[in-house]
């Protein structure tokens, strides 16, 4: 049976812009093209998962207007279940305004609707949670949310990835509810900021690297890097979104850590040769090759 596979998270509408140099402060430019892409780590993590062959349910929330509409239709369209997805009256969609230029990017995320999600929407969900092989959450949902899910999960002993992207505070208890975290470098910095001892306090620290791989800190001291194949880089955003989604589906799968960290690597260097954070995203042909 495919992995069964719970994504709590956000949904939003990417509105992208390309340019040859990013601008300065107080600068105007001219950009080269305008697309507009679903997104929204939560929906993007998702998406990634259902590529792969997980059965993937979403939990989040959308506005009353076009954006959610067209959005919920997509979500359909990739074969995501969205019985668990709230549509907010009178609230506009989450959308992130995007940056591309020389094969990076910078991000502004307006949250709309995804800062609706409560507490009282996770309650609502906890069949769902216990029923999964894992959850899947990242912080650009409201913290009480966030800590809802793990706890509910622990609870319904469902092992949680969490994806602490953007950084936000929760308490230590909250974070050591989570079977894996996954930062990147600059995100495990403000996670050792808040809670200086998470390096040697806890099992299952993946720390994403981008070009440079993924290290797996252990709770003894050791680490191990797992190395990211070379691609041609057109565009980053949504890779760390495919990895993750990629991450829990091998997790879900049983696969061991650091075989599940090469399969989301190989996912997450193809994602990156093409524009929009899920275009990109693989099927599940594309990776099978790569020697784990």
């Amino acid at each position: 049976m495919p992995a069964n596979i719970v994504v709590v998270g956000s949904i939003n509408m990417d509105l992208v812009t390309t340019a040859k140099r990013m601008p300065s402060r107080g600068e105007t430019i001219l950009g080269e093209g305008f697309h507009t892409y679903f997104g929204g780590k939560g929906a993007n993590q998702a998406v990634a998962a259902a590529r792969l062959g997980a059965r993937v349910s979403m939990v989040g929330a959308v506005g009353s207007d076009a954006f959610g509409t067209e959005y919920l239709e997509h979500l359909g369209t990739e074969g995501i279940n969205t019985e668990h997805v709230r549509t907010r009256s009178g609230v506009a969609s989450g959308v992130a305004t995007i940056i591309v230029s020389e094969g990076d990017n910078c991000i502004i995320v307006t949250p709309g609707a995804n800062a609706t999600l409560s507490s009282g929407d996770i309650e609502k969900s906890r069949s769902l949670l216990r029923e999964a092989d894992v959850v899947l959450v990242q912080l650009e949902i409201p913290a009480p949310a966030v800590e809802k899910v793990l706890q509910t999960a622990e609870e319904e002993q469902t092992p949680v990835i969490l994806n602490p992207a953007p950084m936000q505070p929760l308490s230590p208890a909250y974070w050591d509810k989570a079977a894996y975290l996954t930062p990147n470098e600059k995100e495990f910095e403000r996670l050792q900021e808040e809670w200086p001892s998470i390096a040697g306090h806890r099992e299952n620290v993946v720390v994403t690297k981008g070009a440079a791989g993924v290290s797996i800190l252990r709770a003894d001291g050791r680490e191990s890097v797992i190395p990211v194949r070379t691609a041609d880089v057109r565009d980053t955003t949504g890779a760390g979104d495919t990895f993750n989604g990629a991450f829990a589906t091998a997790v879900a799968e049983g696969m061991p850590l650091e075989d599940a960290c090469w399969f989301a690597n190989a996912a997450s260097a193809i994602s990156v040769e093409k524009e929009g954070a899920q275009t990109g995203m693989p099927v599940r042909a594309q990776i099978e090759g790569w020697d784990l």
